[in-house]
């Protein structure tokens, strides 16, 4: 029986969902983030439980020829990656055989690797992600902007970030020597006290960036003195908000944010149209990899000029916008006001007039819809983590589409929902995942179901 603290040496037989190696001892799966396939390594047990364990790296005594040097500095502390030791080419081969594991094992499909083709990968991981929440901690004195380590809140402070579009480095130098200057208090979770948060950084392709502060209070010290230092020190700013967050969760932003500074968002173009990120919306982090991810949705669509499409879980609007085109009307569902209003502006801006959005949860508004009588061509899915409600399920399946476009960010609940669309009378068509997070666990992968005839 395997035991904590125990010493044992361990042989990788694959990666996990986040890219952590899994072992096996006396049939037990030992899970050893930082071990490779085919290497056997020294693993020191720091928690077990009934069916399977957590070990931690101490040597690698055979390495991978996948295994690489990171490039970042923290990232044997940080929890943000969990791939850079391997080369960028494994980690998504990982990826693939999760899509396949996820819609065999749970999607109870008969897929192989010739129905799931390789993942899309971006053509440089580095430098791609367009959003960076950095929590703070320490004290007005010493101030620490950095991320959580891995399985803690405990912070790991630093400079930059490598998989950042921009430079971190003037924004956290900024804030650090403002918070110093004005006595500024980090927020601690233990005791609930402090005033600053979060930092969250925006930018675009385009280089504008903006940064919204996560405060308990709305008054903050010297305020102007801040945005001096960040017009020194941070090339494309542009905009500077405050969001208030006074709750005792783990939730980053707050439910309101005002600005402080400049501009009320950013603007990112995809697929030739143009996008505004306010400080509180959601936009995928990865502006290249989006375009694909969505020309992915669009293609499998197969969308005819007298089509109506449903995008269910609309957000601001991206997908349904960029499907307008090719469509005769997109009717957007999205429960968050504030994103549905967005989409609106979205849709004026760039001139797009066979498109509407409905504030509404999914599972309330698309059965009632589908009760009317609405029967679209096409429904496109793209709903949190969670997956979609058995209520959104039943109305699929009562409309009928003749095409259903799932896009997904977790592949287990996708697979869960698949599943009973298939046994609902729907078959897979196409598959294609995408790398959304370059060096991260996690993938998107787009599915198509057509009515099995």
């Amino acid at each position: 029986m395997i035991q904590k603290n125990q010493q044992i040496n361990l042989r990788c037989e694959r990666l996990g969902s986040e890219l952590e190696g899994v072992c096996s001892h006396e049939g037990m799966a030992v899970f050893v983030p930082g071990v490779l396939p085919g290497e056997e390594a020294e693993t020191l047990i720091v928690k077990t439980q009934p069916r399977y364990a957590f070990g931690k790296l101490l040597k690698v005594l055979a390495p991978s020829p996948d295994r690489v040097e990171p490039l970042c500095p923290v990232y044997d502390k940080c929890g943000g990656c969990s791939g850079q030791h391997m080369r960028y080419e494994a980690t998504l081969a990982a990826k693939r055989s999760q899509v396949i594991d996820c819609l065999s094992r749970i999607g109870g499909l008969n897929v192989t690797e010739a129905d799931v083709p390789p993942v899309i990968g971006a053509d440089d991981p580095w430098h791609c992600r367009n959003k960076t929440a950095l929590p703070v901690g320490g004290t007005s004195q010493e101030p620490q902007l950095g991320f959580y380590r891995r399985r803690s809140h405990a912070i790991v402070p630093i400079t930059d970030c490598p998989v950042s579009m921009i430079s971190l480095n003037g924004v956290i130098d900024a804030v650090t020597r403002w918070m110093k200057y004005s006595h500024v208090q980090p927020y601690n979770e233990l005791t609930g006290k402090g005033l600053l948060r979060h930092v969250v950084v925006r930018t675009t392709r385009s280089s504008q960036t903006m940064i919204t502060l996560v405060a308990t209070r709305d008054k903050l010290p010297d305020v102007p003195g801040l945005i001096e230092k960040l017009q020194k020190q941070v090339p494309g700013f542009c905009a500077l908000h405050l969001s208030l967050n006074s709750a005792r969760n783990n939730v980053i932003l707050g439910t309101s944010s005002r600005k402080l500074f400049g501009e009320d968002a950013v603007y990112e173009q995809l697929l030739g149209l143009t996008f505004e990120i306010p400080p509180l919306s959601f936009f995928q982090v990865n502006p290249v990899q989006t375009e694909r991810l969505y020309q992915t949705a669009i293609d499998f669509a197969q969308l005819s000029p007298e089509d109506t499409v449903v995008d269910a879980y609309a957000g601001a609007g991206t997908i349904s916008l960029c499907m307008a085109g090719k469509a005769r009307k997109v009717i957007g569902i999205e429960i968050v006001p504030q994103a549905i209003e967005g989409a609106k502006r979205n849709a004026e801006r760039n001139g797009v007039t066979n498109a509407e959005f409905h504030v509404a949860a999914v599972e309330d508004l698309l059965p009632k819809l589908v009760k009317d009588g609405l029967r679209p061509d096409v429904i496109v899915l793209d709903p949190p983590r969670k997956g979609v409600e058995p209520a959104v399920v039943d109305a699929v399946l009562k409309a009928q589409p003749r095409r259903v476009v799932y896009v997904s960010c977790h592949v287990p609940t996708q697979a869960r929902d698949v599943k009973l669309l298939c046994e609902g009378g729907y078959r897979l068509e196409h598959c294609q995942p995408v790398d959304m997070f370059c060096y991260a666990g996690g993938v998107e992968n787009v599915l198509s179901l057509v009515r099995d005839k």
